[in-house]
């Protein structure tokens, strides 16, 4: 006997997981579904109405796994899928092995999908229309895997304030009056070109440094198959063929020459320096990046970049404001007095920092020196917006369930929302990640209260606070 299913374009994920656990509970092999619909030579039968007597459990991990493969354009994504549901269901093989030929395949696929997410937030170019209310804005897109579904909400959280579209060849988006909806796809529209395009892509020519460009680097970051559709790709061309005697004008103009064996120096020093992948795909290869930071002026007075630590597959997260004098020093998170509160907190709630993700919003230090002392000084909203670039990174590579915000600057970051943080204390909230954020206390903002009162009761709510994040990611007592 064949089943055939056919799954809506828009909310797959949904659609495929309603079927299978149909399928799974009639315990019907992977080998009688046809998830094209097509039946073959023969027609296929609709799946039963209701679920069977069959109940398969499966691991988080795997479901986490699947919300990313769905939207893979490999047609047999589904399939594959399924069987994996079939091989946990019946105990046949270990899915998070690097041995298991299938576990390892749809790894790749969710890799390869979150890569095609991050290009589309990178290079989607929008346009101005014409408007009489909100301001309008659309751009053309064309992902290499079905990720607009997953990838416009990033957008509709950050262009809250205005009404814009992303069409692709398979599907638009369409967010209007705070509404995101989606349409059939279609071939490129004609869009105007309007006069930010044009600063834009003068700011992009005066920025570019002859001196250092590396063409493999910069395919790595910006792929060629994205040219056609980026303003500022016209100008590559001429900035390559004139690279040569740019430097040249450049050496040119230098004011001295450098001290006899200096250039020795140079090169030993440079040599031994560890050269950072320029698209990270492991926590170790982003840590790596972030070491060689230039993003803000942060870096320049701090000790060192403050990476996270933790699980690389934690299912909780949480997410500081900035490093402070002792973790400057240290080169680890969460160590100096407000780190100590915090674990102190996580062992009453039964949590191994070992099990979670730790990290802030932004990886240096910033400060003001008084005499010996470095005094905290928050980080100004360019700062977290610059350093959002390594929270996405350790998002996308963790993938937690549930994100925990410590403090209004996490809270910024996190979700784009700089409301006062009294109001949302305790809520859960939607990440520009799209994934949920529980917003709380920073444990420093504790340890500064000078009521004891005060003090005991903001303790409590951030006691109350993680224990439930840790109730909800499946962690601590039970």
């Amino acid at each position: 006997m064949s089943y055939g299913v056919t799954l809506p374009e828009q909310g797959m994920f949904d659609a495929w997981r309603e079927a299978a656990r149909i399928a799974i509970s009639h315990r019907i092999p992977p080998g009688e579904l046809d998830w094209a619909g097509t039946g073959g030579l023969f027609a296929a039968d609709p799946l039963p109405d209701a679920p069977g007597p069959h109940r398969a459990r499966v691991p988080r991990s795997f479901l986490k796994l699947a919300m990313s493969v769905i939207w893979h354009c490999a047609p047999e994504r589904l399939a594959l899928l399924y069987q994996a549901l079939w091989q946990i269901d019946r105990r046949e093989g270990d899915l998070l092995s690097p041995a298991d030929p299938l576990g390892r395949r749809l790894n790749l696929m969710a890799k390869a999908v979150g890569r095609d997410i991050h290009k589309m937030h990178a290079f989607v170019r929008f346009r101005e229309l014409p408007a009489t209310g909100r301001r309008r804005f659309a751009a053309w897109f064309e992902p290499e895997h079905n990720t607009l579904e997953p990838g416009s909400r990033f957008f509709a959280k950050r262009f809250a304030d205005m009404d814009w579209m992303i069409a692709t060849p398979h599907l638009t988006a369409r967010f209007e009056a705070g509404a995101l909806g989606f349409l059939p796809g279609g071939t490129r529209p004609d869009l105007p070109e309007d006069a930010s395009e044009t600063l834009w892509a003068t700011y992009f020519a005066n920025i570019f440094n002859p001196a250092r460009i590396k063409l493999d680097a910069m395919r790595s970051e910006m792929p060629k198959r994205y040219w056609k559709n980026l303003p500022e790709t016209r100008l590559i061309p001429d900035m390559l063929k004139d690279a040569e005697e740019r430097v040249a004008r450049m050496r040119e103009a230098a004011a001295t020459a450098p001290r006899p064996g200096a250039a020795a120096v140079s090169t030993r020093y440079r040599a031994a320096m560890p050269v950072a992948p320029v698209l990270p795909e492991t926590l170790d290869e982003a840590r790596a990046a972030a070491l060689h930071c230039r993003r803000c002026g942060l870096c320049e007075t701090a000790t060192q970049t403050v990476w996270g630590e933790g699980s690389a597959t934690a299912r909780l997260m949480m997410v500081g404001e900035q490093p402070g004098d002792r973790e400057d020093l240290e080169g680890r998170p969460f160590v100096g007095p407000a780190g100590q509160l915090l674990r102190a907190v996580m062992a009453e709630a039964g949590i191994d920092p070992a099990e979670v993700w730790l990290t802030n919003a932004v990886k240096h230090f910033k400060f003001a020196p008084r005499g010996k002392q470095r005094l905290h000084r928050n980080p100004a909203r360019q700062e977290i917006e610059h350093c959002r670039r390594w929270l996405d990174l350790e998002l996308a590579l963790v993938r937690p369930q549930l994100v925990v915000a410590l403090g209004a600057s996490a809270a910024f970051a996190l979700t784009g929302n700089d409301a006062p943080l009294g109001s949302r204390r305790g809520q859960i909230e939607t990440g520009l990640h799209g994934r949920p954020v529980l917003i709380t206390w920073h444990p420093a903002y504790i340890v500064r209260l000078p009521d004891r009162t005060r003090q005991a009761k903001a303790r409590k709510d951030l006691m109350l606070d993680i224990s439930s994040a840790a109730q909800a990611a499946g962690l601590g007592r039970e």
